[in-house]
């Protein structure tokens, strides 16, 4: 075989989508280290979570206010029924009032520190107001400086709230603090919510397991390309693999940073889930495109099922996109909510039950038109069926089964490693071997363009190919080179008519009918003279006169190396007639 040589081909429009969505910049709630300013006339209010092991889980905090706003307590609830979800949110539950919160607490647990002299672990002393705070607040001239922390000790991972509240206050709040949350000193752990634990390392090995399956896959590809069978399902399996593997990219330097210290690259992790949901988008359209036949057998889609697949995608990709503005808009930083806890994310359940559906549908009428490629179709339908139901099975789950102090971690985990699974798999069912008999492809893309054929047959139909078993066909004997001796040979046995030099199949009704049999192809080698033009019936050939013709020219029959008389049967079901058969269309028009 002739050398071939791997062209790659980069589009513009790929790295235009990476500087953008890497150029995003978006708020993200929460973080290990938080700093900022509370002025409130409310006299409760949430202003942190974090998720601690018990006995190593510690807060570090400092804070200061005017004496005027005292005073003003930091309040610790934690996850059980009768605490936190007990007062929060306010809006859906009986427990409403400051006091009333306040209730909850159990003084031998230590859940309230009281930020004044008064309380001596809350670490206060009092200072004076500098000028500009002065004139800020009127009258005030001195504030509470208190900075201190607190071990937390439990039976498990514990989600904590930190609340801020002044029962008496009838002025509002005002509050100034940084606070730092951490479990640990261990690198992995530190800076890391207990939900949080082994997301880093787990981003880390997937993106080395994708990228080996990348480099398997552009070892495939490049065989494929060889063969003239790399087609578009195939590449954009590809680039679903590499929008995976930028977004663990992004997904471990978002983590590093974060393990070092504490503050979070919000831009960097909505990219890294904008490249993800691109990914399973483009893998979602694949199966579709593949379940209707698409470059397996036919060379396009139709005109309505265009309609359809860019609606429904346009579809998915804006409840994606509604999914993250309701994440960053609406979630409460007050509660753990998964990703997909919001009608958006209900709603993208519904459409990958769409989709799921219509992966069945499209591949039950494939299967009715090409039942030979039931060794591929009925593997994929059964595989990636689970695929589709996987996701959502799973969604629901981690929403309402899953505890909430170690759901991200396992989700974490459970994602990537379906995602992974489905795209391994379909590296191994479209393996270019001549063992995989559920290799799908079996037109080469040079044909896709001169396929259609003027009788508009199966034969040679953009729309429907040529009903053939099993591209691994193309595989076997790759090493042999077709004997360019008996590239026209044809059978004597056959009956059907010439005109215009072709060989074509009797058509009763005069309709212009594709021929059924093995193709024909023109005697186009430059090296032998063209045959004289063959006729039938009553119309005189140039130097044929009326003379009936019987057997076909001796310039079209097959002749044995020995140089003995033509015969028109030795090599009619011979290995290089095969070769041609199997792997080539040429529209002699």
């Amino acid at each position: 075989m002739a050398d071939c040589v791997w062209k790659k081909r980069p589009k513009m429009v790929w790295w235009c989508l990476v500087t953008v969505l890497v150029g995003i910049s978006v708020p993200f709630a929460g973080g290990l280290y938080i700093e900022g300013e509370v002025e409130t006339f409310d006299n409760w209010i949430f202003l942190a979570r974090f998720c601690f092991l018990s006995d190593i889980g510690r807060l570090r905090f400092e804070v200061e206010y005017p004496k005027s706003f005292a005073t003003q307590n930091l309040i610790l609830y934690y996850d059980e029924p009768d605490q936190w979800p007990a007062v929060y949110p306010t809006e859906s539950v009986e427990l409403k009032t400051c006091l009333q919160k306040e209730s909850v607490l159990q003084p031998e647990n230590h859940q309230v520190i009281n930020l004044t002299t008064a309380y001596v672990w809350s670490g206060c002393i009092v200072t004076k107001l500098d000028n500009e705070e002065r004139i800020r607040f009127y009258g005030d001239t001195e504030k509470y400086d208190c900075r201190a922390g607190r071990s937390f000790t439990s039976r498990r991972e514990r989600w904590w709230y930190v609340a801020l509240d002044n029962c008496n206050s009838t002025r509002g709040m005002f509050l100034k603090y940084k606070m730092t949350f951490t479990n640990g000193d261990d690198y992995w752990t530190r800076h890391f919510s207990a939900d949080q634990f082994g997301i880093l390392q787990t981003d880390i090995v997937f993106l080395i397991l994708f990228g080996l399956m990348f480099l398997v896959s552009l070892y495939t590809a490049n065989g494929l390309h060889c063969r003239q069978l790399l087609h578009t399902t195939y590449k954009m399996f590809m680039t679903c693999i590499v929008f995976y593997m930028i977004a663990m990219i992004l997904f471990i330097i978002y983590y590093a940073d974060y393990a070092s210290d504490g503050t979070p690259l919000n831009n960097v992790k909505m990219a890294a889930l904008a490249f993800m949901a691109i990914g399973d988008g483009v893998f979602l359209l694949m199966l579709i495109l593949m379940g209707k036949g698409y470059t397996i057998t036919r060379g396009r889609i139709s005109h309505s099922g265009s309609v359809k697949i860019a609606v429904l995608m346009c579809i998915y990709t804006m409840l994606y996109a509604a999914l993250f503005v309701y994440q960053i808009a609406v979630f409460d930083p007050g509660e753990v909510l998964y990703l997909y806890e919001s009608p958006a994310g209900f709603a993208l359940i519904g459409i990958r039950g769409i989709c799921w559906l219509w992966f069945m549908y499209a591949i039950f009428f494939t299967l009715k038109h090409y039942p030979e490629k039931n060794l591929f179709y009925v593997p994929f339908f059964l595989f990636y069926t689970a695929w589709f139901v996987s996701t959502p099975i799973m969604i629901l789950i981690a929403t309402y089964v899953f505890p909430k102090w170690w759901r991200e971690k396992v989700m974490n985990v459970i994602e990537l490693l379906i995602a992974f699974t489905a795209q391994l798999a379909f590296l191994i069912i479209t393996r270019p071997s001549a063992a995989n008999k559920n290799f799908p492809y079996h037109v080469r893309t040079s044909q896709i363009g001169v396929v259609n054929d003027p009788y508009g047959g199966p034969a040679n139909n953009v729309d429907g190919f040529a009903h053939h078993g099993y591209g691994n066909n193309v595989m076997e004997g790759e090493g042999q080179l077709p004997n360019f001796t008996e590239m026209f040979a044809v059978t004597a046995a056959s009956n059907r008519p010439v005109a215009n030099g072709y060989m074509v199949n009797n058509n009763a009704s005069g309709n212009k009918a594709p021929p059924s049999g093995d193709p024909v192809y023109p005697p186009t080698l430059p090296t032998s003279p063209p045959p004289a033009p063959i006729h039938q019936g009553p119309y005189p050939g140039p130097e044929m006169g009326n003379q009936q013709l019987t057997q076909p020219p001796l310039s079209m029959l097959s002749y044995p190396p020995n140089g003995s008389e033509p015969n028109n049967h030795a090599n009619s079901n011979s290995s290089n007639s095969s070769f041609i058969k199997n792997n080539g269309f040429m529209d002699p028009h």
